[in-house]
C-alpha cells in the first residue's frame, strides 16, 4: 500500500548534519504509537465518503430535473377544472365498482337474511349451503349488476361531490365555508347522492331480486332489466327509489362528512403536518378514516337498507309505497329493521375504507392532493 507519509530514512536524511554520519537506528513502534502504514487506508475511506456525497448530490439534481420535466404534464390538469372533475368521476367509478363487486358474497347473505331471517343460521352456514347447492358461482350471485350499478353510482357520487363541495364553498364565501365546513360536506354529499341513486336504482332492483330469489330468475344484468320492464314497465326498475334515497343519502352524508372530519382530526393529532407524510402514509390515513366512517354509515342507513330489500322482493304490483312500507313494518317490527347489522358493519367498514384508499390513490396518481386534512395551498395568479 502506498503511504502518504515520509519513511523513517527520508526523515533521517532530511535531518543529516556534518557532525555525525551515523543514522539513527529505527526503533520498534510501541503498542500506543500510531501505525503510519494505515494512514493511507483512512485517506481512502475519506475519499470514498466524499465521492459518495458527490454522487448523492448529483442524483438529487437529476431527480429534481426529472420532477421538473414531469410537473408540466400533471400541471395541465388544474384543480377544480373540468378535467379534474372528470378524473374524480373515474376515480369514484373504480373505487365503488370494484369494492362492491369484491364483497358480493357478503352482500348475498345479507340480502337473503333480510328477505327471510330464518333462511340461514349464520354467514358461514349460509356460504356452505349455497356452495353445496350452486358452487362458487352461486356465492357470487348478483356480481354483474353490483359491478355495473355501483360503478355508475360511484362515478356520480364522487364526481358530483367534488363539484358541489367547491360550488357551495364559493357561494358561501371563504369565511363561512371554513366555519360551517361540516354543513358544506353534508349538503354536497346529499346533492351528489341524490343524482347517483338515479343511476344506481335499476341495477339495484336486478341485484336484490337475483340475490333474494332462489333460484336466481335472471341470466344476467340486462336479462333482468328486460324481464322487469316487460312485466312491470320502466317504473318497475325505480319502485325502490324512495327507500334507496332514504338509505343512501344519510349513508353518503355520514360517509363524506365523518371521513373529512376524522382525517382532519387524525392529522391534527399526528406529529407534523399532512405535507410531511409520504403518499403511502396518506393513503393509509384514508383507509383508517374510511373504515371508521363506514361503521357509522352502516348504523345510520341499515333500517332503510332492510326496507329496500323487502320492497324489491315483496312489494306487490300496484301497491302504494306507503302501504307496502306499513305492511312490511307490521310483519318484521322494529327489531327486524336491524336484521343483518353485524354483517353489514363489517362489509361497509371494509368497503368504505377501501373506497377512500383507492380514490385517494387515484388522485395521487393524477397529481392531486388526497381528500381531507389541510386544504391545498392557493395557486398564485401570474
Amino acid at each position: 500500500m502506498v503511504s502518504y507519509f515520509p519513511s523513517m530514512d527520508a526523515v533521517q536524511g532530511a535531518m543529516y548534519t556534518p557532525m555525525t554520519k551515523a543514522r539513527i537506528a529505527p526503533s520498534k513502534p510501541t503498542p500506543y504509537q500510531a501505525r503510519p502504514e494505515l494512514y493511507g487506508a483512512f485517506s481512502v475511506i475519506d475519499d470514498a465518503k466524499d465521492k459518495a456525497k458527490q454522487l448523492s448530490a448529483e442524483a438529487q439534481k437529476e431527480f429534481d430535473k426529472a420532477a421538473a420535466k414531469a410537473k408540466p404534464n400533471t400541471g395541465k390538469m388544474e384543480l377544480y377544472s373540468p378535467s379534474y372533475y372528470a378524473a374524480c368521476t373515474f376515480g369514484g367509478l373504480l373505487a365503488c365498482g370494484l369494492t362492491h363487486a369484491a364483497v358480493t358474497p357478503l352482500d348475498l347473505v345479507k340480502t337473503r337474511r333480510q328477505v327471510d331471517s330464518k333462511l340461514y343460521t349464520s354467514n358461514v352456514q349460509a356460504w356452505g349451503k349455497i356452495y353445496r347447492a350452486e358452487g362458487v358461482r352461486g356465492i357470487f350471485t348478483g356480481w354483474s349488476p353490483t359491478l355495473l350499478g355501483y360503478s355508475a353510482q360511484g362515478a356520480f357520487k364522487y364526481g358530483w361531490y367534488e363539484y358541489f363541495k367547491k360550488t357551495y364553498a364559493d357561494i358561501a364565501g371563504p369565511e363561512a365555508a371554513a366555519k360551517y365546513k361540516t354543513g358544506l360536506y353534508l349538503a354536497a354529499s346529499a346533492s351528489a347522492e341524490f343524482l347517483a341513486d338515479i343511476a344506481l336504482c335499476p341495477f339495484e332492483a336486478v341485484k336484490v331480486r337475483s340475490q333474494g330469489t332462489i333460484p336466481n330468475p335472471y341470466k344476467g344484468t340486462f336479462d333482468g332489466i328486460s324481464k322487469i320492464v316487460a312485466k312491470e314497465g320502466t317504473a318497475g326498475l325505480y319502485k325502490g327509489i324512495y327507500p334507496l334515497w332514504g338509505r343512501q343519502i344519510p349513508y353518503t352524508m355520514m360517509k363524506f362528512a365523518s371521513f373529512e372530519t376524522i382525517v382532519e382530526m387524525m392529522y391534527a393529532r399526528l406529529p407534523g403536518s399532512k405535507a410531511d407524510y409520504s403518499k403511502a402514509a396518506q393513503t393509509g390515513v384514508s383507509f383508517s378514516a374510511g373504515y371508521l366512517a363506514g361503521i357509522l354509515c352502516a348504523i345510520v342507513s341499515h333500517p332503510a337498507d332492510v326496507m329496500v330489500s323487502k320492497l324489491n322482493s315483496n312489494r306487490g304490483p300496484g301497491e302504494s309505497f306507503g302501504g307496502a312500507v306499513g305492511r312490511i313494518y307490521k310483519d318484521i317490527g322494529f327489531g327486524g329493521l336491524w336484521n343483518g347489522l353485524p354483517v353489514r358493519i363489517v362489509m361497509i367498514g371494509t368497503l368504505t375504507g377501501l373506497q377512500w384508499m383507492i380514490y385517494d390513490y387515484f388522485k395521487i396518481f393524477m397529481g392531486f392532493p388526497t381528500t381531507g386534512g389541510a386544504a391545498p395551498p392557493a395557486e398564485e395568479k401570474k
